[in-house]
């Protein structure tokens, strides 16, 4: 018996077939070329994961779309939560800036991130930070050690997560009502907006600074979300082309670029 007997015969290529082969191939090392880790335009949805908590019976959805012309992801939820997360990790400190655009169609009209009967948003995007044992307290390595036997692996260490917020606020961040680690930076917020494309470039390591007052852990991963079980109301939100890449040369370091 020979190996090539299952080799797979390869079929005629098409011109047009090859040229798509060799972008696929070459556009993740275009990127990183261009000083970016990522640069998803959601042609699919193959680098990404569903995020289900256990305790929540109905899940949002997530499906490609098209937005003006070229690919998006749309998120819905009603009365549901759930998320889908990057499968790979990233330095954060070799990539700090975070960039996309979104819109949503509405807010929630019983939307309250101070409380937990309020705490949904109609879009969501999560840094989730790796928590590493070896550099925990013994409490804290127990603590997550046991939510791992749960659940497989462990939680976050910490996140910051970027929201549209159902009300309009000042605040610079806000601690999340479910647990402390949780810190959301409203971007956007309140009705005015909905309906419109809104652009936002972001410093990940200056964001975590100012809501932790603290150097974050190196390792993280990205989180899209648009959840609606708290208050049981219903929205969609758009999501076009995440970025995640280097500070210009000309940024002090820790500051926004």
């Amino acid at each position: 018996m020979t190996a090539g007997r299952f080799a797979p015969a390869l079929p005629p290529c098409r011109p047009a077939a090859l040229l798509l082969a060799v972008l696929l191939v070459l556009l993740p090392a275009a990127a990183r070329a261009e000083g970016l880790f990522l640069d998803e335009r959601f042609a699919d949805l193959e680098r990404w994961q569903p995020l289900i908590f256990p305790k929540i019976a109905r899940h949002s959805t997530y499906t490609v779309d098209q937005c003006d012309g070229v690919p998006c992801l749309r998120m819905e939820s009603r009365n549901a939560a759930s998320g889908l997360v990057l499968k790979e990790r990233f330095n954060v400190y070799d990539y700090p800036v975070l960039s996309w655009r979104w819109k949503v169609s509405n807010v929630y009209r019983r939307g309250d991130s101070s409380r937990r009967q309020g705490d949904d948003a109609p879009a969501r995007l999560y840094v989730l930070f790796a928590f590493d044992p070896n550099g925990a307290s013994p409490a804290r390595r127990i603590r997550y050690g046991l939510a791992r036997a749960v659940y497989g692996d462990y939680p976050p260490h910490s996140s910051i997560s970027y929201i549209w917020d159902n009300r309009p606020t000042a605040a610079p961040f806000l601690v999340n009502a479910y647990a402390d680690e949780a810190r959301m930076i409203p971007v956007s917020s309140g009705p005015d907006l909905v309906s419109t494309w809104q652009e936002y470039r972001m410093d990940i390591v200056r964001d975590y600074r100012l809501a932790f007052g603290q150097d974050p852990p190196q390792q993280a991963s990205l989180a899209v979300m648009i959840d609606s079980d708290d208050t049981g109301e219903s929205a969609t939100a758009w999501i076009s082309r995440i970025r995640l890449g280097r500070r210009p040369a000309t940024a002090p370091q820790g500051e926004r670029p």
